[in-house]
């Protein structure tokens, strides 16, 4: 079976909901089954993900994608090719990436491999990645480096900031609107503490791959009516801040600064990976192989599954095809980029000996 013809069958399954996304799964399983291999559903939570290893040896590589797609409309879920693109939801992000690692097992499972590789398809990544790929990385399913099948232009995320998010309640004075100035308006206390946050030290931070930490005004909840002055103010962040900062010494600053109780809602674990890991110069080598290119290692600003390998300080980096609008509408996957991938995929285990 074609890796395109996979990525077609795994598009026209809506995997936006649990049903969907474990449907998808037990598509891929029948495909794995059906050529020889013995895959294992683990179900957490109602949540399933399929495990399927091949090769030996001391060393270990995950090869782990996500099957489960933000919602879409109808149309979005009946695939077609134009100009070379394969359009649908879920093309670029990241059933392609799912397909060729799927694909890539298949074409390696009879050969001599120098390490263990497996196969992790999970189907929560987009709500969180709680019930899959965390409850896997705790509970002993990790490796000596993972890949996470993110779409990424080929090249190589290494990086990812930490989330850190959170609100901030501001309490003022009331008063009628035609007197401000009898009272103490919430809503300018906050505006007015976010324009300290984001002149604190934390904020004007770099690093080897980021100018700054990203810091987000989400949400704000404050006032009644248009005739009176608010005494109340609830202000969201979202703050995605660097590999090397401590988010415990950003909420000192924040609280310090703004005499304000920081009020966690989610934290997130940023991805270390060196720019000069072994593994990381082993990828580089096979993609510059394929493509003739030296190919761009840089630092992600979201998140995605390899935040939770890193907490157990694995290596582990986001690698996938090219494509564009995932996410968003007319979502699409470069097909080359695909057929590349999975040559680079194949290459770079088969060079592991020599680590």
């Amino acid at each position: 079976m074609d890796c395109i013809e996979i990525i077609n069958e795994l598009i026209k399954i809506d995997s936006s909901n649990l049903k969907g996304a474990n449907k998808a799964i037990n598509f891929c399983k029948d495909i794995l089954t059906s050529n020889g291999l013995k895959p294992k559903i683990i179900e957490n939570n109602g949540f399933k993900t399929l495990i399927c290893n091949i090769g030996s040896g001391n060393k270990k590589v995950i090869l782990n994608g996500h099957l489960d797609v933000v919602p879409g409309t109808p149309d979005q879920f009946i695939p077609y090719m134009k100009n070379g693109k394969l359009y649908g939801r879920g093309s670029a992000d990241m059933k392609a990436g799912a397909a060729a690692m799927l694909n890539t097992i298949l074409n390696l499972k009879d050969r001599n491999l120098p390490c263990n590789i497996e196969l992790q398809l999970v189907t929560d990544e987009e709500t969180g990645g709680f019930n899959c790929s965390e409850y896997l990385s705790n509970n002993g399913f990790t490796a000596d480096f993972v890949i996470c099948g993110e779409p990424t232009q080929l090249g190589i995320g290494i990086q990812s900031k930490g989330i850190l998010q959170f609100y901030l309640e501001f309490a003022g004075k009331s008063a009628h609107g035609s007197r401000p100035w009898l009272g103490d308006n919430a809503i300018i206390k906050a505006y007015e503490a976010f324009k300290l946050i984001e002149n604190l030290p934390f904020a004007k931070e770099k690093s080897e791959l980021y100018d700054h930490p990203s810091i987000n005004l989400s949400k704000i909840e404050g006032g009644d009516v248009y005739n009176k002055v608010p005494d109340y103010c609830k202000m969201y962040l979202d703050i995605r801040f660097l590999p090397e900062q401590n988010p415990k010494e950003i909420i000192r600053q924040i609280e310090e600064t703004t005499g304000t109780h920081v009020n966690i809602h989610s934290t997130g674990d940023a991805v270390k990976t060196k720019v000069d890991d072994i593994y990381v110069k082993k990828l580089e080598k096979s993609i510059s192989k394929i493509s003739n290119n030296k190919p761009e290692v840089f630092g992600q600003h979201g998140s995605a599954d390899t935040r939770f390998y890193s907490k157990h300080n694995i290596p582990a980096i986001e690698f996938g095809p090219a494509g564009q609008n995932w996410h968003g509408k007319d979502e699409f996957l470069i097909v080359d980029s695909l057929y590349a991938y999975e040559k680079m995929l194949m290459d770079f285990i088969l060079n592991l000996g020599s680590i």
